[in-house]
């Protein structure tokens, strides 16, 4: 019997879904680890690109959200930014297994570290767009997870909020657009960090149903603008019967951006 590399064993467990009504299929770690969901549908229509641009998708796991961007908009090129090697390989195989080779990449870096971002070929002002799914928690102050691919991504090895989104900043072009998701009691934290950075913020609730709470925020923002701040209408997932509103569904069944 041959030996099994660890980064082999993480591939041969995934498993495959049909992702965005099955316009992806998408590999994941097995149920109970952390696997892409509908913050990733989300932040992938958080900002419609121009035709052309050049897309990072930043803490990017195993590419859902830069892969969806790439399926809607088939001039996009976009890099697939995982400092984790397991989710890296998995970003790969996605990318080869949705016939994407060419127009998507994936690269191993650390975004939070200058030298590592540097040496994995991510420059200074070469994005038009950045999204990302930050980690959700600071070291220390919470309780992680157990598991330890659902600790890695929800909570910050080293650094902050800030620190990750100056190091989105570095990534983007002068006018290039942030967009981000995030907890919805975050919110003052993210607006900390994009302040004198970043102007025309939107931010739009995400609420699971009209009578909640919101339970997530979408916020974008332009580098170097200095429009004001816009707060827009929430976005309702649920009907009060459970079911998904014709919004929420339409959005996890990959249509056609709106006109």
């Amino acid at each position: 019997m041959r030996d099994v590399s660890a980064e082999e064993a993480v591939t041969e467990a995934a498993t495959a879904d049909l992702w965005l009504g099955g316009r992806l299929r998408l590999y994941q770690p097995p149920r109970g680890d952390h696997r892409a969901g509908t913050d990733a549908v989300l932040l992938s229509r958080a900002v419609r690109p121009p035709p052309g641009a050049v897309i990072i998708d930043v803490g990017a796991a195993t590419g859902a959200v830069g892969l969806a961007v790439a399926t809607y908009e088939a001039t996009a090129k976009v890099i697939l930014v995982e400092r984790d090697p397991d989710l890296a390989a998995l970003a790969s195989r996605n990318i080869q297994g949705n016939g994407l080779d060419g127009r998507v990449v994936v690269t191993a870096a650390d975004i939070l570290s200058v030298e590592s971002r540097r040496a994995a070929g991510l420059s200074s002002n070469m994005a038009d767009l950045v999204l990302t799914n930050p980690p959700f928690f600071e070291s220390g102050r919470h309780r992680s997870s157990p598991v330890p691919g659902k600790a890695s991504a929800h909570t910050f090895s080293g650094g902050d909020l800030e620190s990750w989104l100056k190091a989105c900043l570095d990534l983007l072009k002068p006018g290039g657009t942030l967009g981000l998701i995030h907890r919805a009691d975050a919110l003052p934290d993210c607006l900390a960090a994009l302040r004198k950075r970043f102007g025309r913020i939107v931010t739009r609730p995400v609420q699971a149903r009209s009578e909640r709470p919101a339970i997530r925020v979408l916020v974008t923002g332009i580098k170097g603008s200095r429009a004001p701040f816009t707060l827009a209408p929430s976005l309702i997932l649920q009907g009060a019967d459970g079911t998904m509103t014709p919004e929420a569904d339409a959005l996890h069944r990959g249509l056609s951006w709106p006109p």
